[in-house]
């Protein structure tokens, strides 16, 4: 699995403006509706429900939401770049503006764990957080990410 495989191109919204963690992840749900063909207020109810267990925001201004949801038939992923940081109960304290969410279907145990120490591998250097920062387009996040998640031939 790779992030290619969990990220299509629509689910990447480079440029959100939001100001609360309610606003970012309401942008989240509407993206993965509008993607996956899912319901976006069974997925806001989601991840609202997941953060009320404690924050996805794991530092660095990056927060990985995830939920389990009916309808989800595999391991899906949407990012979503904030213009400015909103606080988001980051583990550091700091605000967060890059939203890396998964979806998951009900019953996608180790896939749903795999998926989110991925995502978590990979947002945890520095170098792929300034790129997906900089990136221009969804096109641009999404090779960053699908370059940066294969491994190296060497």
């Amino acid at each position: 699995m790779t992030i290619g495989d969990l990220l299509a191109r629509g689910a990447i919204a480079p440029r959100v403006t939001a100001t609360t963690k309610r606003q970012a992840l309401t942008v989240i749900a509407e993206v993965a509706a509008r993607t996956f063909n899912l319901d976006a207020g069974q997925a806001f109810d989601a991840l609202m429900a997941r953060e009320a267990v404690g924050s996805t925001g794991v530092g660095r201004g990056v927060a990985i939401p995830h939920a389990r949801l009916p309808g989800v038939t595999a391991v899906r992923a949407v990012l979503v770049r904030l213009e400015k940081p909103i606080a988001f109960d980051a583990m550091d304290g700091e605000p967060v503006d890059l939203l890396l969410a998964l979806f998951a279907p009900p019953d996608a145990g180790s896939e749903h764990l795999r998926a989110l120490a991925r995502v978590s591998r990979l947002l945890r250097r520095p170098e792929i957080r300034e790129q997906l920062r900089q990136a221009q387009s969804a096109d641009a996040i999404l090779a960053t990410l699908e370059r940066e998640a294969t491994p190296n031939a060497a």
